[in-house]
């Protein structure tokens, strides 16, 4: 298959030796200095060649550094980072950044139809048929609450229809390292988790939404059972806490009491 023009620039050596120099340069001492990073499962990927998708829980802006800084330089050197065209992509100085550490390329969320706006529907199963990696955030959208949201079905869809395989990675302590609300960066060297799991493949006959489901599953349980054996909150628990948040702010006042006469 030729190359488009427009894709080439993500399969480029040289602009992937750059972008290398600047993330093991700038990109992983800052966050290894910011935070105390813990990196399990390495291992699972040393069979893994060509193509995949790799996909994470989302709920920190520290989500694709870190991933980019565990996984293997082999892997990371073309991984190509999908990102909201309507929040990445309508500033230079978003964008810029999401170029020259993520191989970043835009991912259409329709969120917005303006006139001016790119047209990058297939983009990511092109990138795929010509050998890019992907790192694509199922959920779409950061949580805000560190619990776990539903995963859209494109990820397992791009899988099932390029043939790659899914790689899972759980992210313990992001949220409370930086959660959305807060403006300044983290203090104190909290620690983070990042862990890698094998590589899924689609059963034979599995659609979209059951593959996607077993993804979900899958980094569930890496988070949640390296998170009890290091004392870390779970995503079960940061659903429950959210459930008793959003249970508190619509419970209706009791009714007053009547004044004795």
């Amino acid at each position: 298959m030729a190359r488009s023009k427009n894709h080439r620039k993500y399969s480029s050596g040289f602009n992937a030796s750059a972008r290398q120099a600047a993330q093991m340069l700038l990109l992983k001492p800052t966050m290894w200095r910011l935070l105390k990073v813990h990196v399990h499962g390495q291992s699972n990927l040393d069979d893994l060649q060509g193509a995949c998708v790799v996909f994470a829980n989302h709920s920190s802006h520290l989500d694709t550094p870190l991933i980019y800084g565990a996984l293997p330089r082999r892997i990371s050197k073309f991984l190509a980072a999908g990102a909201a065209q309507d929040y990445f992509y309508d500033k230079w100085w978003k964008s810029g950044p999401m170029t020259l550490f993520f191989n970043g390329y835009p991912i259409d969320r329709g969120k917005d139809d303006g006139p001016g706006k790119r047209n990058v529907r297939g983009l990511s199963g092109a990138l795929l048929d010509e050998g890019v990696p992907l790192l694509i955030f199922p959920e779409g959208s950061r949580s805000r609450t560190g619990a776990m949201g539903p995963f859209k079905h494109g990820v397992a869809s791009l899988c099932i229809s390029r043939k790659v395989p899914a790689v899972p990675i759980a992210l313990i302590g992001a949220h409370d390292a930086w959660p959305s609300s807060q403006k300044g960066l983290p203090k104190g060297r909290p620690s983070v988790h990042v862990i890698i799991g094998h590589p899924m493949t689609p059963y034979p006959g599995e659609i979209a939404h059951e593959f996607s489901e077993r993804m979900r599953r899958r980094v569930l349980e890496l988070h949640d059972g390296t998170a009890r054996a290091y004392g870390a909150r779970t995503l079960e628990e940061y659903a429950r806490s959210a459930a008793l948040e959003a249970a508190n702010r619509t419970e209706l006042p009791e009714d007053p009491q009547p004044e004795e006469k």
